[in-house]
């Protein structure tokens, strides 16, 4: 996986990070150099309404990339889920332009949910980013 982007040093690289649900989807940013993620609000919506808030928030924060957690059953098949984050982050890379990552999101609401994160969605997808943080050069 080669996330440089072109012009910006990869120490300076931000992300923002979906965890996508059928109700609600959490958010998150973070950068390369830190190694962190910051839960942002939770989106509230649904359909094309999630699509064009998850717009907004990727023209607030300019990331260079984002990441959309997939869920998979415990022993990695697929599910609903898995094809509708999918679908979700094809079209987050259409609309906005940027890398999109996906990232195994298996137990990340039970991990926010056990460290007492306020927002679970929110919590989900700071661990999902950080995942894929960790996992970078």
């Amino acid at each position: 996986m080669t996330t440089q982007v072109p012009d910006v040093p990869a120490q300076f690289q931000t992300f923002l990070a979906f965890d996508y649900g059928l109700k609600r989807t959490g958010v998150a940013v973070g950068n390369r150099m830190l190694r962190t993620a910051t839960p942002q609000p939770t989106i509230r919506a649904e359909g094309e309404q999630r699509l064009v808030q998850a717009q907004a928030r990727v023209r607030e924060w300019q990331p260079d990339a984002l990441v959309v957690g997939v869920p998979f059953h415990p022993d990695g098949a697929s599910h609903e889920n898995t094809v509708r984050a999918r679908k979700f982050a094809r079209q987050l890379r259409g609309r906005c332009g940027k890398p999109v990552y996906e990232v195994d999101e298996r137990y990340s609401t039970t991990e926010a949910l056990s460290s007492g994160a306020r927002d679970a969605d929110a919590g989900a997808a700071c661990i999902i980013l950080e995942q894929f943080l960790r996992s970078l050069p």
